[in-house]
């Protein structure tokens, strides 16, 4: 039986606590200044990457690895410096047909690193054709604050990583959601102890100017962009800020700009769960595989079953119901993750055998605990979040109580330091330009995003053009281990030559998904 998070009418202020910081004013200069900033002279010097990666592994075998100087202040150019970590791989064609440089940026949220992704697309597994890969150079990068760029920021690793199972994430009482929300507190006070004020740098604008000085430091008059999930906020931004700037853009799946980030993180509650009953179903329709029931709430009921016995007895005492909400995350973003997953799910439910359990679960290293530090970092300092834990505790106790079971409460504690970060908000920049060539690809059952986040950015850019995959259900559908030649040839001709489909009301064109996994017998 699934475990319910007590929601009640209890005025949680005193119990709870709250941290009341006013949304910092726009700094005057800082806003005049816009994508005005004085130019700074950057440049990279590049050389072969190390064959070997502490973090990416061969991944960056045969690019080449540059790093570039930008300010940590923008209204200060000539003042403190950080480096960003970038690699390349360049064009094959002859220089008569080079196209210029793609800059790339994965997303998953802010925290995403990016420096292998180069090989992807250069090398044509991407599924991008060749003579595409081959006419431009391909830029990854780590956003400031991310991977190998410096400063490259962890705060306190317990919130992460204790050593032991997490606390569980759906709080049984008053007593224990104030136990999470302490955590949460803590957490954000060690990332303002350990970085102080290089938090105020920290956010999607300025990793929007990051961009510009790397155009600049590339040599180039325009660049051309490929983002994803986060960096589809961060290229709308960029587009936003610099749109002469801009030769051709990708964004796919797309970030909503009106509801960064607060209510974008609520909404991803609900398009989570319902993707969570896509898998179940999916799990049912190969019974006869699994054997954990026939119907979409017969394998819902067994994947809680599985969760409240890791609940009365972690696995190896590390593994609870927390981390089973982090081995079973990736079902919602990526279908290629279902046949995985419905064999730790039956292995566990069905054998009682924690075999493929302890196999697939990751203990949060280095990687994890940046992606959380940047993520909260970017996230916090973007836009203005309720201060007042009462808000967060109305607003998740609500969804839970509706029936948003699978991650609701693990995304709260995710994004809970925002409630009580050291730095003061800004206000999220304007989004939208009518020139700025835009391909929007977006998934139809997105669940970081849903799909409303397309249809606004299609309006905000009224130059773009919008391409729903039906049926998708991959955060990064196009040019990915999906593998939908649709998506991709829309995609490969836009970055050809920039053919787009025509102008339509609303949708201007669409692809169907690929067909789901089928699993072995």
């Amino acid at each position: 039986m699934k475990k319910l998070a007590l929601v009640t009418s209890v005025i949680l202020a005193g119990l709870l606590g709250s941290t009341v910081t006013p949304v910092a004013a726009q700094d005057a200069a800082e806003d005049a200044a816009g994508g005005a900033i004085r130019p700074v002279a950057g440049s990279i010097a590049w050389s072969p990457c190390p064959d070997t990666d502490p973090n990416l592994g061969n991944l960056l075998k045969g690019l080449e690895c540059g790093s570039l100087q930008v300010p940590l202040d923008y209204r200060h150019p000539d003042g403190k410096k950080i480096s960003l970590a970038l690699t390349r791989a360049k064009h094959t064609v002859a220089d008569a047909d080079y196209k210029g440089v793609v800059l790339l940026n994965r997303g998953q949220w802010p925290g995403g690193i990016g420096r292998d992704l180069p090989t992807r697309y250069a090398k044509g597994t991407s599924g991008l054709a060749q003579d595409v890969g081959g006419a431009y150079d391909w830029i990854g990068f780590d956003p400031r604050g991310v991977g190998a760029s410096e400063p490259s920021v962890v705060c306190d690793t317990d919130y992460v990583d204790p050593g032991y199972a997490k606390p569980d994430p759906v709080p049984s009482s008053p007593a224990a959601e104030q136990a999470l929300v302490e955590r949460a507190r803590a957490y954000a006070k060690s990332c303002g102890d350990i970085y102080g004020d290089e938090l105020k740098h920290l956010g999607t604008k300025d990793a929007a100017r990051d961009l510009d000085q790397m155009r600049i430091a590339l040599g180039q008059d325009k660049i051309t962009y490929f983002g994803t999930d986060w960096g589809t906020y961060l290229g709308s931004v960029y587009a936003s800020m610099y749109p002469n700037r801009v030769r051709r853009m990708v964004l796919d799946s797309v970030v909503s700009p009106s509801g960064v980030w607060y209510q974008d993180n609520l909404d991803k509650n609900e398009t989570t769960e319902q993707n969570a009953k896509i898998f179940f179903a999916w799990v049912a329709k190969y019974d006869s595989v699994y054997h954990l029931g026939t119907t979409e709430a017969e394998v819902e009921a067994n994947y809680y079953k599985g969760e409240d016995a890791l609940r009365r007895s972690p696995v190896d005492g590390k593994i609870g119901p927390a981390e089973w909400a982090d081995v079973f995350e990736p079902v919602v973003y990526r279908s290629w993750t279902w046949i995985s997953r419905a064999k730790v799910l039956s292995d566990w439910v069905v054998r009682n055998d924690p075999t493929s359990l302890r196999a697939t679960y990751t203990v949060p290293g280095w990687p994890h605990q940046n992606r959380q530090a940047a993520n909260n970092a970017d996230q916090c300092r973007d836009a203005s979040w309720p201060r007042d834990w009462n808000k967060w505790h109305a607003d998740y106790s609500r969804q839970y109580a509706a029936g948003n079971h699978f991650l609701t409460w693990t995304n709260a504690w995710y994004s809970a330091p925002c409630a009580f970060w050291p730095v003061a908000a800004k206000t999220p920049p304007k989004v939208g330009d009518k020139s700025v060539d835009v391909l929007l690809v977006q998934p139809e059952f997105d669940t970081a995003h849903g799909d409303g986040g397309a249809y606004e950015t299609h309006k905000l850019f009224p130059n773009s053009r919008l391409i729903l995959e039906k049926g998708g259900h991959n955060v990064g559908a196009a040019l990915s281990a999906n593998n939908d030649t649709c998506l991709n040839t829309y995609v490969g001709d836009f970055l050809r030559d920039g053919t787009r489909p025509a102008s339509q009301d609303g949708v201007d064109a669409t692809c169907q998904a690929p067909a789901d996994p089928v699993p072995a017998a």
